[in-house]
């Protein structure tokens, strides 16, 4: 499962939302996210919106592949990095809330795949030169955070009341991959740029590491946000695959 662009990451995240669906499989929420994610990239190209279009088109594909390639690699029983491979093991906890799945899933593709991804289009003398559209990326992921979260009360209706009640904490909870994991990112992708194919393997593995650790933080919160949880997963009205579509584009 390898895209050679735009179109056939899309069409790739579509066999991965329908297998899901069919398994009732909770790995299809994130996939649902990320083609909503990769729709709205391929819309911006051609309006100006990325200072460079056929860079962000290889940079969208580069980025996706990595993902692509963790599940089918972890379909097959081959070996993966430790972010992909705590994120796909916690796809069997039932326990967990579809937040909580779409987190895992962010983690990982945000905080350790973009950094390699722009690393790996890029060279000394022209990373500095993706930044404005490394961002963009992350300014459309953040576009979409209240279009999930208006998805995710189709799932849960008392979501409304009880995120009224708790003052914005998933605004808290998304954030966490998407605001210091995103300059993190960008941080690690300036340090794989300029050191050798070595070094690279061996700050990869380390960051990865450190990335699937935080799985934890995702998965065992405090008394409070436990509750929380256990009241939105107890609420949580549908099958897997129903969920599922309740994230997909409309």
């Amino acid at each position: 499962m390898e895209a050679k662009n735009i179109d056939e990451v899309i069409e790739f995240l579509e066999q991965i939302i329908q297998t899901s669906k069919k398994e009732e499989s909770p790995l299809g929420y994130f996939a649902a996210l990320y083609q909503r994610v990769t729709l709205e990239v391929k819309n911006k190209l051609g309006t100006r919106y990325f200072e460079d279009d056929e860079r962000m088109a290889k940079l969208d594909t580069v980025f996706a592949n990595r993902y692509l390639g963790a599940y089918s690699k972890h379909r097959s029983g081959n070996e993966i990095t430790k972010s992909w491979s705590t994120t796909f093991e916690y796809s069997k906890n039932q326990k967990l809330i579809v937040l909580q799945h779409l987190l895992l899933g962010m983690n990982a593709h945000i905080n350790l795949d973009l950094g390699i991804a722009a690393a790996e289009i890029s060279n000394t003398s022209t990373i500095n030169n993706l930044e404005n559209d490394f961002n963009k990326i992350n300014e459309i992921l953040a576009s979409l955070v209240d279009e999930v979260q208006e998805s995710l009360t189709k799932v849960w209706p008392i979501l409304s009341w009880i995120l009224r009640k708790l003052k914005g904490m998933d605004d808290h909870l998304i954030n966490f991959s998407m605001g210091i994991a995103r300059d993190g990112a960008w941080k690690f992708a300036k340090e794989l740029a300029v050191i050798s194919p070595r070094e690279r393997e061996q700050k990869i593995r380390l960051r990865d590491t450190k990335i699937s650790e935080l799985t934890d933080i995702i998965v065992n919160q405090k008394l409070l946000k436990r509750l929380l949880f256990r009241i939105l997963r107890f609420s949580e009205r549908g099958s897997v695959s129903q969920k599922i579509e309740s994230l997909e584009k409309d």
